[in-house]
């Protein structure tokens, strides 16, 4: 039996709560694009971006969790909303609980696009020392090229 597009989704986020990045790009097509705003480049495409995105939100945190609150399938079976409620540890200690929507497409059985959407953006103090984070680490490890 197939794996079915919930149980993808399921394993990609344990992949990626396991700090398991070969995992979590097992469950992307090649050409696969994940997109989300905490990341130093919000939008990857491919394993080789993918995996320098993971690298990076694995390097400041000590744990990530997801917790899928509601999963919504499209009618052909390729597509779904995964409503999340994460908490994620930073190596500091400092906890971060945040609602988080996940959009994904798939096609043979990967996922071809996960874009995460929040219900803020990353404005104030917090959004001041992402974008201060986000844009050393930018600096300091250059992005690969498709």
């Amino acid at each position: 039996m197939s794996e079915t597009l919930r149980q993808l989704v399921d394993r990609d986020l344990a992949a990626i709560e396991q700090r398991d990045a070969d995992a979590a790009l097992a469950c992307f097509a090649t050409d696969g694009e994940l997109i989300d705003p905490h990341y130093p480049h919000a939008r990857m495409r491919g394993h080789a971006q993918i995996r320098y995105g993971l690298d990076w939100v694995f390097s400041g945190m000590q744990s990530m969790s997801f917790r899928v609150d509601g999963f919504h399938l499209s009618e052909d079976g390729v597509a779904a909303v995964a409503e999340t409620t994460s908490r994620h540890v930073q190596t500091g200690g400092r906890v971060l609980e945040f609602r988080q929507v996940f959009v994904v497409d798939t096609a043979d059985g990967l996922i071809t696009r996960m874009e995460s959407f929040l219900p803020y953006g990353p404005n104030g103090i917090g959004g001041f020392f992402l974008r201060l984070g986000t844009g050393s680490y930018r600096r300091r490890h250059p992005f690969p090229k498709d």
